[in-house]
């Protein structure tokens, strides 16, 4: 009969903190259970009951579990829960997944389209893709509540390390989304335990640590597991039970087994359960003597497939166990049912021809019972089993039969198949996988027959496999531990292209000491003789070198330290000639690195420069059917044309492909630069709901450049519509994210404050910001053109009389002032000059070559405007008065009062009509005009919530500060706010909605 409980016993506690977590995840307050213990402790037995509470919740569940093979399968646990929902309908198709597409098919390779990516995902790519899944999944739908999404990881101490890598990260964002992650495991030592404590330790996660039942428990638990009424069951039953299970649910069930087979319990239908016989059974052997009875009854061919199955590990393939049993399906299939009869086995997740046994001390019970000899003929038989049926080993078989051949006593052949696993491992991406792998050939090489040469072939594959995951000094110092001579020697091209790996991570991890120490080996492994085709690659990282770290002899000038110009000439030089070379020497990829450099550093000649060293790139990447590189070059050319003339045709496009290809990288860039190319337009609602989109990512993702850039585009959509407070807001969280050391802190001065200030209509203050950005380029050479440098502030200078025609002549002479955004205001400098100097045929021809840049600007086209009506009228020349007309109109509906007021006080002075605006209500939003709030006082709530006194306002608005002061005790009352502090506050909230 079967002896288990129809419910949990003993675990109320336990299972009110799961059936919480439940509901917080229907509110769409996630979080993360770590349920640990013994073997045998009721972890699985809870979280089935966890997920048939969510079930009936109408709740998405996914489950999947730890590998049981021996060796760790990359991502195993997470793809299977995956499967676990999706085995039918596929991942969902939200709209919102389609760029983590591939990274879900890193997870799961059937769902891979037939272009795969050119890279693999990254570690942090497929845990936010994951993340994004799971929150799609509890959501259901944008217009309804959360239905909640539970995900269960059993046995995480059997799981790989990429497993636990994008566990961390999920556990660490799951606060807002409706999901609850359960992960059981066992509390030895090792990474799965770290997770867990880590996690609880940030107060991240909750831990429920399962302890043994106490004597009611047991005594309860046994009563439910032979349907006895509390207390029914005989004394000595309870008492042997608690003495001998120790409190663990499935041992008091074996027992149980164990008494009722041997017939020493027996039940009476009038009396219930009494005592026949001796209830004495030794522990620990309780559970190897109760499966051994329970096995024994199956007839011997059963018998022989159990102890396959068990030698094959916890869970098991129906067709390698029938290859290895030689059974016939008849057979096999009664077998199993008689296995699942005996409670021994169960069929194991969502994939079909898939069984397990019913608990992982089963299967050690049968693999305990059988001699090593045995066990290792049974592990070489199946082995060769399933390299014959599956040649080549795809996927998970290399790693089983790994684990057979080392069961057999073969460790040579299972530290061959343990590397050949590492290799495919590194090239999906799975780094920590390829490690475990390779440690673990390693191991088993080290005392055989195979000698040092098979050690130091795995000691190289391991280097380049630590090098990958960044962990560049393990790497280092055991590339130093290779032989340099006899038979186990690499010899010195592979040991070149060992240390070359190592000086690409090292530029890569901003290490120029250890790159350039690198770099000098390869040169040293290769010679003086060495040929182009070896060298180009070399040249490739020298050239990052010489433009990165000035300490670099090889880019010095006789006369010693180069500057930063002589740096990246010098840089310029290799990257150009390694690209020529590789492309000779046909390695397309190594000439795709260096052309890509060279794009950069040719800016420094003009765009057009840098667009041929691209549509180069591009070329190589195409007839070499290199797609990510192609991608990579469509984005860097739409970047390019964004620039220069302002469109985005060839970034809409780059993105979209990057969207096709799944490289999430790309994807990212290409919104950033959409999201700052909306700014500029003006089209503001689009740059917010990108930058927020990218935002969220990027500060999970914990990319610093990345985020850096959109938090200054959010900066500059609340600068140029002259929210002040906004900005200044989100400028703090950029120097909390390091901006004060950012490359890209010009743009925080120059496009950021400069331009909010122009809009406050205080060119001081623009000027002061345009400075500091002029300082601290002078002392960080930079590559971002739009901070006002070439355009915006020269306009300002002429406008104050401080910049010559001739100063303005060099301006005007560096390519970056020929960029769109930056050559509406140089041209409209020109013009300043040009009125000024007498000559107002060509001023007003200047000006209308700005329109022309400045077609896609909107608020920078009117703001220019602006600020040339100004001189113009001064020096009587153009159209400044429809000039500020058109201007005013702008800035009216975009709600800039200051520049507005200062566009209708010109149009006075020029003795022209001025548009009477405080009939204009429509410019109020709703609730102010429910408060009665004027469109003058609107005009003052605006500055208000800037926080500027009556004096700054009235300046700002051309009226009285004693008018000032008449609309600031109205808006007091109608906003009913005690004082000024509180009415600022209100201002800042009723206009920012």
């Amino acid at each position: 009969m079967l002896t288990s409980s129809p419910y949990v016993v003993g675990r109320a506690e336990e299972l009110r903190v799961l059936l919480d977590g439940l509901i917080d995840a229907r509110r769409g307050q996630g979080r993360a259970v770590f349920v640990g213990g013994e073997a045998g402790i009721g972890k699985t037995r809870l979280a089935a009951d966890c997920a048939y509470r969510a079930v009936a919740d109408g709740m998405a569940v996914l489950r999947g579990r730890g590998s049981s093979a021996g060796a760790p399968v990359p991502f195993r646990p997470v793809a299977e829960a995956l499967l676990s929902l999706f085995r039918v309908s596929g991942p969902p198709q939200d709209p919102a997944l389609a760029p983590y597409r591939s990274a879900l098919a890193a997870l799961v390779p059937d769902w891979r389209g037939e272009q795969r990516p050119a890279a693999p995902p990254s570690l942090t790519d497929i845990a936010e893709a994951l993340l994004r899944l799971l929150g799609a999944v509890g959501r259901e739908g944008p217009d309804r509540p959360p239905r909640g999404c539970l995900l269960i990881v059993e046995d995480l101490h059997e799981a790989d390390a990429e497993t636990l890598a994008v566990l961390d990260y999920v556990i660490d964002n799951l606060d807002g989304l409706p999901v609850l992650l359960v992960a059981t495991l066992r509390q030895h030592p090792g990474p799965a335990l770290d997770l867990a404590l880590d996690a609880a330790a940030r107060r991240q996660a909750r831990r429920l640590d399962l302890h043994p039942l106490d004597q009611s428990q047991t005594a309860e638990l046994a009563a439910a597991c032979l349907s006895a009424a509390p207390g029914a069951l005989p004394a000595a039953v309870v008492e042997r039970v608690a003495r001998d299970a120790g409190g663990n649910p499935f041992v008091v069930e074996e027992l149980l087994s164990g008494m009722v087979t041997a017939g020493a319990l027996r039940r009476d239908p009038e009396r219930g359960w009494e005592v026949f016989g001796d209830l004495g059974i030794e522990v620990p052997t309780t559970v190897v003597r109760s499966v051994v009875q329970r096995a024994a009854r199956i007839d011997p061919a059963g018998r022989e497939m159990l102890n396959v199955a068990a030698v094959l590990g916890r869970r098991f393939a129906l067709p390698v166990l029938q290859l290895v049993t030689g059974l016939d399906d008849r057979s096999l299939l009664i077998h199993l049912r008689a296995g699942i009869d005996a409670r021994l086995l169960s069929p194991s997740g969502p994939v079909a021809d898939r069984y397990e046994f019913r608990h992982a001390l089963v299967a050690d019970a049968l693999l305990a019972d059988l001699l090593p000899a045995e066990r290792a003929a049974i592990a070489r038989r199946a082995a060769g089993e399933v390299e014959r049926a599956y040649p080549g080993l795809p996927g998970e078989w290399r790693q089983l039969v790994a684990v057979l051949r080392q069961a057999a006593g073969e460790p040579e052949a299972a530290a061959r198949l343990f590397a050949e696993a590492a290799e495919e491992a590194r090239q999906d991406g799975a780094t920590e996988s390829a490690v475990a792998l390779l440690e673990r050939a390693l191991e088993l090489v080290g005392g055989s027959v195979a000698g040092p040469a098979a050690a130091s072939g795995i000691r190289e594959r391991l280097v380049h496999a630590l090098a990958d995951s960044g962990r560049f000094d393990q790497a280092r110092d055991l590339a130093r531990t290779l032989p340099l001579g006899g038979p186990a020697a690499l010899g010195d091209d592979r040991t070149a292209a060992l240390h070359l790996r190592l000086a690409r991570a090292a530029v890569s991890a901003g290490r120029l000491a250890d790159a350039a120490e690198q770099a000098a080996l390869v040169r040293t492994l290769l010679g003086p003789a060495a040929g182009p085709e070896r060298t180009c690659a070399l040249e490739v990282v020298e050239a990052h070198l010489a433009l990165t770290d000035p300490a670099q002899a090889v880019t010095a000038p006789a006369g010693g330290r180069p500057d930063g110009e002589q740096r990246t000439a010098a840089a310029e030089r290799l990257a150009r000639r390694a690209a020529e070379r590789a492309e000779a020497a046909g390695l397309p990829e190594v000439a795709c690195q260096a052309w890509q450099l060279l794009a950069l550093l040719e800016r420094r000649h003009g765009f057009d420069r840098a667009d041929g060293c691209l549509r180069r790139l591009l070329d190589l990447a195409v007839r070499h059917r290199l797609p990510g590189w192609q991608v990579d070059a469509q984005l860097r050319l739409g970047v390019n044309e964004f620039m220069r003339i302002g469109e985005s045709v060839q970034l809409e496009r780059a993105h979209r492909a990057a969207l096709d290809l799944g490289a999430l990288d790309l994807v990212r860039s290409a919104e950033a630069t959409l999201a700052m190319h909306a700014v500029l337009r003006g089209d503001y609602a689009r740059a917010r709901a990108l930058t927020d989109q990218g935002l969220e990512a990027s500060a999970r993702l914990r990319n610093v450049d990345h985020h850096q850039f959109l938090l200054l585009t959010r900066a500059m959509v609340a600068a140029h519509q002259g929210r002040r407070a906004e900005m200044t807001d989100v400028l703090a969280e950029f120097d909390r994210w390091d901006g004060a050391d950012s490359l890209q802190l010009p743009l925080a001065h120059g496009n950021c404050r400069a331009v909010c200030a122009l809009l406050e209509e205080d060119r001081a203050l623009a000027l002061a910001e345009f400075d500091r950005a002029r300082r601290w380029e002078a002392r960080h050479p930079s590559v971002f053109y739009l901070n006002g440098a070439h355009g915006l502030h020269p306009l300002l200078r002429a406008l104050a009389g401080t910049g010559s025609a001739a100063e303005h002549a060099r301006t005007a002479a560096d390519h970056a002032s020929a960029l769109a955004w930056n050559r509406q205001f140089e041209r409209l400098a020109y013009a300043v000059h040009l009125g000024r100097a007498g000559q107002p045929g060509p001023a007003a021809e200047a000006v209308e070559e700005a329109a022309r840049a400045a077609r896609p600007f909107a608020m920078a086209r009117h703001l220019g405007l602006r600020l040339v009506a100004e001189a113009a009228l001064a020096d009587g020349w153009g159209e400044p008065v429809g000039w500020l007309r058109s201007a005013e109109e702008y800035f009216h509906r975009a709600g800039v009062p200051a520049v507005g007021a200062a566009c209708r006080r010109l149009l006075r002075e020029a003795g022209a009509s001025v548009p009477q605006r405080r009939t204009g209500t429509e410019q109020v939003p709703e609730p102010l005009r429910g408060r009665r709030v004027t469109v003058r006082e609107y005009e003052v709530v605006l500055l208000v919530a800037q926080r500027l006194g009556n004096q700054e306002i009235a300046a700002r608005l051309s009226i009285s500060p004693r008018t000032v002061e008449k609309h600031v005790a109205s808006l007091l009352e109608k906003a009913g706010q005690p004082n000024r502090t509180a009415l600022a506050d209100w201002a800042a909230r009723a206009t920012s909605a």
